[in-house]
């Protein structure tokens, strides 16, 4: 069986201890979009970890864990937490990374830069990874596939002249900066290759053996389904598909063969980086909310900066679930709300007065101001908790109240950020 873990709403969710619980019973974990722009926090036996490339089935010997065609590589950061995770203890994981992935240049970062300063308040407020550069360039048939890393020196001081050609008129002209140093871009690749080399196989075929002999394969996504660049908050959207059938797509695997779709959704709302954001809430109340959410508070592993916090939004909610294609939903992080008297949440959206539940497109999505309602807290501490029965009456109807108004089955509820601290529940959606 094909599974998958992706995000309902603006990333953040917490799939990362979602796909390393079910990691437990997954034989290949693949990660198949994006770069390492956002991260996937995991709380087990080895300590707390911020991934960024690898995939989160890292801690678990077992797996072959996979870095798919449609990600943004980016070397040195592979290799720098490959590092750090063995470092710490964890046994050498297996890893495979697609012959057709694509490799993030140095100058792709350094494009993200400029650009970002470039639009100075007008910014998209990029993680400045190089994200955009990458897949512009991936699209336009400039991008460097991982096998063009092993060419002949001529191949590739060839490509380097074509590229640098391009970008070089940017660099002095638009940015007035120095054009690309050739030389040193020749000896980086020589580097990274000679580093990456061991980890480089026909994943396509590997996958298609494993689907035939009836091994669990988990797609892992990164971010969610509002920062998808064709359904999202476009153009505040990252610059690859976030949607679970891209997995297919992107790792080479039918699309038939994806039979659970797990939608991570948070028991709250937070993002990182612009764009609409209907529920949000500022200043004491937001820091509060940050401050008790998460494990160690709701800071971007990635940028460390703090998220952008609001109450949950059951109308982006739905949309996002049913972008996702979802059959189920893990609802996380329910223990930080414990300290709440009352809790809002996002029923429906006032676009210019008239009252809707459906997700409007960015013009109108921009106008909306949130309809709540408003449900009474449980003030106390649910970790530990392993039932969905035994939880407080008003965190069960908190999570009855939002699976009515969603639609899709909440079959998971986090508790805690270990592997450990999840209520598995039989919904009445299902």
């Amino acid at each position: 069986m094909v599974k998958a873990v992706v995000g309902a709403n603006w990333g953040d969710e917490g799939k990362g201890k979602i796909t390393d619980m079910m990691a437990d019973q997954a034989d290949v974990v693949i990660r198949f979009q994006g770069g390492a722009n956002a991260g996937h926090t995991i709380v087990n036996e080895y300590g707390k970890f911020a991934l960024h490339t690898l995939p989160s089935g890292v801690f678990h010997q077992k797996i072959m864990n996979i870095i798919a065609a449609g990600v943004a590589l980016d070397i040195p950061k592979f290799m720098n937490e490959i590092r750090e995770i063995t470092s710490r203890g964890v046994p050498m994981p297996n890893i495979m990374i697609s012959d057709r992935v694509q490799v993030m240049m140095p100058y792709h970062i350094l494009f993200d830069t400029l650009e970002e300063a470039r639009l100075a308040g007008k910014s998209f407020g990029s993680t400045k990874s190089g994200i955009a550069p990458f897949y512009s360039d991936k699209y336009a048939k400039i991008g460097w596939q991982i096998n063009e890393l092993f060419g002949t020196e001529k191949s590739i001081r060839d490509k380097i002249d074509r590229v640098a050609e391009v970008k070089d008129v940017l660099l002095v002209n638009l940015y007035h900066t120095d054009p690309i140093d050739r030389e040193e871009l020749y000896r980086t690749i020589i580097t990274w290759r000679d580093e990456v080399a061991p980890f480089v196989g026909n994943t396509s075929e590997y996958l298609y053996k494993a689907v035939k002999e009836g091994k669990t394969v988990l797609l892992e996504g990164q971010l969610g389904t509002m920062k998808d660049p064709d359904n999202g908050i476009y153009p505040m959207v990252t610059s690859s598909p976030t949607i679970a059938g891209y997995g297919a797509v992107s790792a080479g695997i039918p699309p038939y063969e994806i039979k659970q779709i797990v939608a991570v959704s948070k028991a709250y709302s937070s993002a990182v980086g612009a764009g609409a954001f209907v529920s949000e809430i500022f200043g004491e109340e937001a820091e509060t909310m940050r401050n008790h959410g998460g494990d160690g508070g709701e800071y971007g592993a990635t940028t460390g900066r703090p998220r952008r916090m609001g109450w949950y939004d059951c109308v982006a909610s739905k949309y996002g679930c049913r972008l996702q294609g979802a059959t189920d939903v893990a609802f996380t992080v329910l223990d930080d709300l414990g300290y709440l008297d009352e809790i809002k949440v996002c029923v429906a959206y006032d676009v210019d007065g008239n009252i809707t539940t459906e997700f409007p497109v960015t013009p109108d999505l921009d106008r909306a101001k949130p309809v709540y309602e408003t449900l009474p807290g449980w003030k106390c501490d649910i970790r530990g908790i392993r039932s969905f029965e035994e939880l407080p009456e008003n965190a069960r109807n908190y999570v009855n109240f939002i699976e009515k108004h969603i639609g899709f089955p909440i079959t998971m509820v986090s508790n805690g950020p270990g592997r450990e601290d999840i209520i598995y529940r039989k919904s009445p959606l299902a």
